[in-house]
């Protein structure tokens, strides 16, 4: 189903719920029967969002139905992929092209982000959780590897010792462990999570939004293209219209605070003035 002019059609979908707004997307992992497990359905309606961001750059946040973010890939179908399948890439390619989204992303997270779904976390620029999370690569159990990003994301987002702990030894970190190694940097109560993501994404869209863009693509530049990259980069922004009207704007309040700050202190001062002068406002005069 072809996407409807000006916006995406958010009907088109079978595995993702979407709500679009002028300056967001809200995607929603929902196959809750299988706890949202990802499947090739899904990776396809995936990379048809990310078709859409790119053209139409938007802050994306992703979250799962029913109490759950994601469980992991689908095992069933997982359990017949084999060599060709893996050198395809299927996971990783749709994670790395939502890590490369133009503006950032947003994953809420809430009960199980196993597996695939932790790896579809990791590609998002911000993760925030609930007390209910359960987040981890389980995979080498399986008798793989967490191929879709966690081998090496991981260890850029928490450190090497607890990647291993993670990626070696099973381990699934609940919502205090996550939060202290910096895996989530927010917990909020699940009533109250989209809330938080949206609130996020406000504070986000308060930013200049090609400044955000521009900032997310030389944050993630390869070590070696700084400091280049960085002075290309403001080369740019230095010329745009918003950096010379929001710069005027700062000093504008900054002027208009200097002036409210002398008004209020001479009007402070006449009014000490009057009562000084005046026996009737002060008796001590008067002796």
């Amino acid at each position: 189903m072809a996407d409807q002019p000006g916006g995406l059609d958010a009907e088109g979908f079978g595995t993702l719920l979407v709500e679009e707004r002028a300056d967001r997307l809200v995607v929603r992992l929902n196959r809750p029967e299988v706890r949202n497990a990802i499947d090739q359905q899904m990776v396809d309606e995936l990379h048809r969002v990310c078709a859409y961001l790119e053209q139409t750059p938007k802050v994306l946040i992703l979250a799962g139905a029913d109490g759950v973010f994601a469980s992991g890939a689908d095992i069933a179908q997982l359990r017949e992929r084999r060599r060709d399948d893996a050198l395809q890439g299927i996971n990783s390619t749709i994670f790395v092209r939502i890590a490369k989204l133009p503006m950032p992303v947003i994953a809420a997270l809430d009960g199980f982000c196993l597996g695939g779904g932790a790896e579809l976390a990791y590609a998002a620029d911000f993760r925030i959780g609930t007390p209910g999370i359960r987040i981890g690569n389980p995979e080498t159990g399986l008798g793989i590897l967490a191929a879709a990003g966690a081998s090496w994301r991981l260890k850029e987002l928490v450190g090497e010792p607890v990647a291993k702990e993670i990626l070696l030894a099973g381990a699934v970190l609940r919502a205090d462990r996550a939060l202290a190694v910096g895996l989530v940097t927010e917990i909020h109560e699940p009533a109250q999570l989209i809330d938080a993501a949206h609130a996020l994404a406000d504070r986000i869209g308060r930013q200049d939004p090609l400044a955000v863009r521009i900032t997310k693509s030389v944050f993630h530049a390869p070590a070696e293209s700084h400091p280049l990259i960085d002075q290309l980069a403001q080369g740019i922004l230095f010329e745009s219209q918003a950096k010379f009207d929001r710069m005027q704007a700062f000093l504008d309040r900054k002027t208009d605070k200097k002036t409210d700050k002398k008004a209020a202190e001479k009007a402070d001062n006449a009014t000490d003035s009057k009562s000084a002068s005046t026996p009737e406002q002060n008796p001590d005069r008067k002796k």
